[in-house]
């Protein structure tokens, strides 16, 4: 029990105790607080429980703080008890007390939990970024994020389940296998363009090499889309696997990684949230698309839900992933961490979640805000012209997982924050990394 607890347990005690116990009776416990006062001459914690209930009882609250104080009992934790003007209780803690509490901390790993009311559970899902290219750098911080806020809830006893959500569908893995296939195509010998809009990055000559080491020439007399799929999973796949690699350096690990692919299946999530809006007359034709009316429940205009290509938005698959959450694994509340360009999404994806019989209450989503890197005064382009980017992998190969990890989370993410990779290495008190390190390593010798 927290020792805040046991100072109101104690005034519980009093209260029933004390001469007048007839007229102090009636006083519910829940009115029984304690806080810690602004300043340090009125003790470690502070009640004004006489100035509550002095109504209630008719007794003056001074005079009722020292009938009060009077039938508080004893306790290891607590020196002495006085009266302040003009009615308030004042607990001072024993220094020996206090003292002892270093070793109760440093040997119960449970200090500071606080239990919760029944057994909650929370979705926490975040990166999610797209298998078509190696994490980077800003995708660590979303990381660093979901990651805290899993161990805290974690911690105070929730169960949670950290889930990645993996876009293998749509137009992007299409580009993707496309390229992919003309990579391994050059690999071999033939000539082939990459397509418009395609991935120009090295790492895709990497991939298609990998794949070309694990399947020889088995695509090469194949050319057709059925082909062009197949290779652009396999690449999809190796993708992952070095994405699993990039996040556990900073030790990121997923319970579930969820495939976006399972919503599109027959009886899948997304037809049955369009069969849902259907039934519930939320969807309109109009220029050749499909439209959920979201106008009609206060969101600013409606959405597309199919475009007039015939292929689902990624509004679409949200409220079908979404559905699969709240309805089918009923996570009590669901967290998603996002890049701050997705800020517009958020209340059309509520409205849309109620629509199909989820609970747009329980969704939480956090917002990150873009990172700039830096090496001293200099600022480290993020992407070059090929299609390079700097990877999470480099950044924590060059300053380690503490750094990382503590830059990323040191600013409020809803502020842009900078990485400093020069001041992240260096071993002195100007970085805060290597100071809070020092710091431990002392506490820890003590």
């Amino acid at each position: 029990m927290l020792i805040r607890d046991e100072i109101i347990s104690l005034l519980e005690q009093a209260l029933t105790s004390a001469e007048n116990a007839d007229a102090i009776s009636s006083v519910p416990n829940h009115t029984v607080t304690v806080e810690h006062p602004n300043r340090e001459e009125h003790g470690n914690f502070s009640s004004n429980l006489p100035l509550k209930i002095q109504g209630l009882v008719k007794i003056k609250a001074l005079d009722l703080a020292k009938i009060i104080i009077e039938y508080i009992p004893t306790h290891d934790a607590v020196e002495r008890v006085e009266i302040a003007p003009p009615g308030f209780i004042n607990f001072f803690l024993s220094d020996k007390w206090v003292a002892q509490q270093a070793s109760v901390i440093a040997s119960d790993y449970t200090f500071g939990q606080i239990p919760i009311e029944g057994e909650k559970s929370i979705q926490i899902e975040y990166v999610s970024a797209n298998p078509t290219g190696p994490i980077h750098v800003g995708n660590g911080r979303g990381a660093a994020i979901g990651s805290s806020l899993a161990n805290t809830f974690k911690f105070t006893g929730y169960r949670v389940q950290q889930e990645y959500y993996i876009n293998d569908g749509g137009t992007q893995v299409l580009i993707f296998g496309q390229t992919l296939y003309a990579r391994y195509l050059q690999l071999h010998g033939s000539e082939a363009s990459l397509p418009d809009n395609g991935y120009p990055g090295s790492y895709m000559i990497d991939l298609a090499q990998e794949i070309k080491n694990r399947h020889g020439a088995d695509f090469m007399e194949q050319n057709n889309d059925s082909v062009i799929e197949q290779i652009g999973m396999l690449g999809i796949e190796i993708m992952i696997e070095e994405i699993k690699n990039d996040l556990k350096q900073i030790g990121v690990e997923f319970d579930s990684w969820f495939s976006e692919k399972n919503l599109m299946e027959e009886n899948g999530q997304y037809g049955q949230i369009m069969a849902i809006l259907t039934a519930k007359n939320q969807i309109t034709e109009r220029d050749g698309a499909v439209w959920f009316t979201s106008s009609e429940l206060g969101e600013s205009k409606d959405n597309v839900l199919i475009r007039s290509d015939g292929t689902p938005t990624y509004y679409a698959t949200d409220i079908a992933y979404h559905y699969e959450k709240f309805v089918e694994r009923k996570f009590d509340r669901v967290i998603d961490i996002w890049g701050a360009d997705h800020q517009g999404h958020v209340s059309r994806l509520k409205a849309a979640i109620d629509s199909v019989g989820g609970n747009s209450e329980g969704l939480d989503v956090l917002l990150y805000q873009l990172v700039t890197l830096r090496r001293g005064d200099e600022i480290v382009p993020l992407s070059k012209r090929a299609g390079e980017i700097v990877t999470l992998a480099n950044v924590v190969a060059e300053v380690g997982e503490d750094a990382a990890r503590y830059f990323f989370l040191a600013t409020g993410a809803n502020q842009p924050m900078e990485f400093d990779l020069e001041l992240a290495v260096k071993q002195s008190d100007d970085n805060p990394v290597y100071y809070v390190q020092y710091a431990h390593a002392l506490i820890s010798s003590i």
